[in-house]
């Protein structure tokens, strides 16, 4: 009798859910584990909103193994990172997490150009979203920094690809949330790697004037300039004096009401702002940081500075993962909403969202700092506001079941829903970044000029719709009913919890 089975993808960071029938027989030849443990941990995201259980679980270890998988939905090899010093690039299995990547780059003093703020995501699951942070004002998103790909379609075919060799499927894959193919390998480009980092934080009570220096600072160039920009808002005094004791010590706690902010909705921004350096040059970083910061606006008496290795750095949000986990804070529900708000928006954003419908009370980070679309590939399939300039807002909320009405679930999921809707009335044309809807026509939407050609794409590449059926982008081909095919690989509901994630 043959056995329906949902199949999960686990190595790679990758849900993937597969209704087809099989013999037993064809479970072990496809090499596959039912591990109680196993098919636990592939059950639930880390957002913890979606579970779905599989019955077996596969940990493909090369390109082949998953070609093999897609094939049997009906339809390279892995291994170390490889890094080619005198090109300044590095193969790596799509499989790979990026902290492992840095590792084997920085044996080299090399380093990838571009990060996500939490390192212990694949490579492959940022790539088919976007994969940013504070470095992508200059570099662009980690998707504007791979030369080449090895990708495995919703045909069962694996190709090579690049912006000279299957250009379609090269654009399409990076950002298309895994509705194209399977990406297993990746050539990554490099720079030298720092040593060390001047990490700084400074405070502002007036939002204009946070906004405007962010995107004063992202418009610099050469030498002169941050490696990394970002911020994030400040609505209750709890948030601050608990977002890392490396700059805010509990025995000497940083008073919101002494700052200012009373005249300003009771609201603070902060900026952060990383210099990198080596130890041979460490004379001039003083100098260089003070002439740039003489052209801010800051609260003079906020600067928070600290200083430590480029690893360390880079590693921030794990240590702050293990930390949370030690007191059982970590795999709660994270119904998190990340946005991209144009520039010309910001202040209106600011004023009906931040001192609007928060309130005073927040359970989690709000990210907020501005990009250059310039450096962002339109020929990719991610989605951005239209103008020069555009804000990731991302409401890194946690809710907690302590009885506190404004940090439940519901509460907070109610309030994503407000914000959105407050977008929407306010006609900001915002997008979502790692975006989930329920309706293709949702979809539709979101991608708007861009939709045609995603859709052209999913016919050529996966026209059975067996990809990442889950997302609700397309309705998956039923090449029987007594021989079901559905492969849902939604990268983003493993991945997109903590593609952007920072504590």
């Amino acid at each position: 009798m043959a056995t329906k089975l949902l199949l999960t993808f686990a190595i790679c960071r990758l849900i993937v859910t597969v209704g087809l029938t099989l013999e037993p027989t064809e479970l072990l030849r496809l090499g596959l584990t039912v591990d109680p443990f196993d098919v636990e941990s592939a059950s639930v995201d880390f957002g913890l909103m979606t579970k779905v259980e599989p019955l077996a679980v596969l940990r493909p270890s090369s390109a082949k193994d998953v070609a093999q998988l897609v094939k049997a939905a009906g339809v390279g090899s892995g291994g170390k990172p490889r890094v080619w010093g005198g090109d300044m690039y590095v193969d790596v299995w799509g499989g790979e997490l990026w902290i492992d990547v840095l590792k084997s780059c920085l044996a080299y003093g090399l380093a990838p150009k571009s990060w996500t703020d939490y390192l212990y995501l694949s490579v492959g699951g940022t790539l088919s979203n976007a994969g940013i942070s504070g470095q992508a004002f200059h570099h662009g998103p980690q998707i504007s920094n791979v030369h080449e790909l090895d990708v495995v379609t919703g045909k069962g075919e694996l190709m090579t690809c690049s912006k000279e060799q299957n250009p379609e499927l090269f654009h399409a894959v990076l950002g298309g949330l895994g509705q194209f193919g399977i990406i297993t390998r990746a050539r990554i480009s490099l720079e030298p790697a720092p040593q060390r980092v001047r990490w700084i934080r400074v405070l502002y009570s007036n939002f204009s004037a946070f906004t405007k220096d962010q995107e004063y600072l992202i418009s610099l160039h050469g030498n002169q300039k941050f490696d990394y920009v970002e911020g994030f808002v400040i609505v209750d005094e709890g948030l601050i004096n608990n977002w890392r004791s490396s700059f805010f010590s509990p025995r000497n706690p940083v008073k919101i009401s002494s700052l200012g902010s009373n005249n300003n909705g009771g609201v603070l921004y902060c900026l952060e702002i990383t210099k990198n350096y080596h130890e041979s040059t460490a004379e001039t970083i003083d100098q260089e940081i003070e002439a740039l910061l003489k052209k801010l606006n800051f609260i003079p008496t906020s600067v928070f500075t600290t200083d430590l290795p480029y690893v360390d750095f880079l590693d921030r949000v794990h240590k702050a993962e293990l930390k949370l986990r030690s007191k059982g804070m970590w795999e709660v529900p994270h119904p998190w909403l990340n946005l991209f708000v144009p520039k010309s928006k910001i202040a209106d954003f600011d004023r009906g969202v931040f001192k609007g419908i928060l309130g005073n009370k927040t359970s989690g980070p709000i990210l907020i700092y501005p990009m250059n679309k310039n450096k962002w590939d339109d020929k990719s399939s991610v989605v951005t506001p239209d103008e020069d300039v555009f804000y990731l807002v991302a409401f890194l909320r946690s809710a907690l079941d302590n009885g506190e009405e404004t940090q439940s679930l519901e509460y907070l999921t109610n309030q994503n829903r407000q914000i959105l809707k407050f977008c929407d009335e306010d006609g900001m044309k915002v997008k979502q970044y790692l975006p989930h809807y329920k309706t293709q026509s949702e979809w539709k939407e979101h991608y708007g000029s861009k939709w045609d050609r995603f859709e052209r794409m999913k016919m050529k590449f996966d026209p059975r719709h067996i990809l990442a059926s889950g997302q609700n982008i397309f309705t998956p081909t039923f090449l029987s009913s007594s021989n079901m095919m559905v492969m849902d690989i939604p990268i983003p509901i493993k991945q997109k919890a903590r593609e952007s994630i920072d504590f």
